[in-house]
């Protein structure tokens, strides 16, 4: 777990912008990491959807998204950064949280400075909790897990105003947190505004025709954010190629005019790296 998380520093200070499209479960994870980049970052709003169909709106408990993080982070090789909400209740329960989270094999924790039950960033009805009650969440995370790294979301901007959320993510930093997380940014001149309060590692949150202008990494990098992460991409891919493969089975009763969007069983095979399964039985089975 160390590893993964040492390896993720080293790409926070590199030159170059940390792309981390979002997963939800071991095959999103897989294609992530097959696809060749660096890291992963395993959505909230991903997880609840895929696991109980129901969207970001704080329904999902600590154990359903712990077991999701162990699942994803036992599927690749690369450093997986987890949205865990607000870690689920009080600094104990925050403790609780990035113990497990821990011993999951996660890289990085996402926490917020939203009221529990928590919604999605891009979505109305937000509560945010005080300042110093989310300090407290993050010294709690980092005195049971120091070597765990501490992405701090604060959702402020549509609830307090931009003051207020640079100044939450200053104490943030302060409290232990190595990446810092602003969501929802209305406008390039906001996220400006925020890059040149000079924090720290900034990420930024991608979502397709969400809330914040969709910069490209490249445009992201020139501004000065560190981790930019595309949560939903994947997700919705999946569900409009899902949609479309349903549509066509029912109207032909086939799918052979689909096949060109399909990865084949051999491919699917390969992806899954189905040969090392057979490799092992050959050096162990000797009937």
């Amino acid at each position: 777990m160390d590893s993964k998380s040492e390896e993720l520093r080293r790409l926070l200070k590199s030159e170059t912008i940390i792309i981390a499209p979002g997963v939800y479960d071991g095959l999103s994870a897989r294609v992530v990491a097959e696809s060749g980049f660096k890291a992963a970052y395993m959505t909230g709003h991903g997880v609840s959807v895929s696991l109980i169909n129901k969207s970001d709106v704080g329904l999902t408990t600590m154990s359903e998204v712990i077991q999701q993080a162990k699942n994803i982070a036992n599927s690749i090789n690369i450093p997986l950064i987890a949205d865990v909400d607000t870690g689920y209740g009080s600094v104990l329960n925050v403790q609780r949280t990035v113990q497990e989270a821990y011993i999951a094999g996660v890289a990085a924790v996402q926490i917020e400075d939203q009221e529990w039950p928590k919604k999605c960033g891009h979505m109305p009805g937000k509560r945010i909790i005080s300042k110093s009650a989310m300090i407290g969440k993050i010294k709690a995370a980092k005195a049971v897990c120091p070597n765990m790294i501490i992405v701090a979301r604060t959702d402020a901007i549509a609830i307090t105003g931009l003051e207020d959320a640079i100044d939450r993510l200053k104490a943030y930093k302060e409290a232990g947190a190595e990446v810092l997380f602003a969501d929802a940014i209305p406008s390039v001149d906001d996220m400006k505004k925020i890059v040149h309060s000079n924090i720290g590692p900034l990420l930024a949150n991608m979502v397709e025709d969400g809330m914040t202008p969709e910069l490209s990494a490249k445009e992201l990098s020139e501004m000065g954010f560190k981790v930019v992460i595309f949560p939903l991409s994947l997700m919705y891919a999946a569900a409009k190629s899902m949609l479309d493969v349903c549509h066509e089975l029912k109207l032909k009763g086939t799918t052979r005019d689909l096949k060109k969007n399909m990865l084949t069983f051999p491919e699917f095979n390969k992806l899954m790296g189905v040969e090392k399964y057979y490799h092992i039985e050959k050096l162990y089975v000797n009937e």
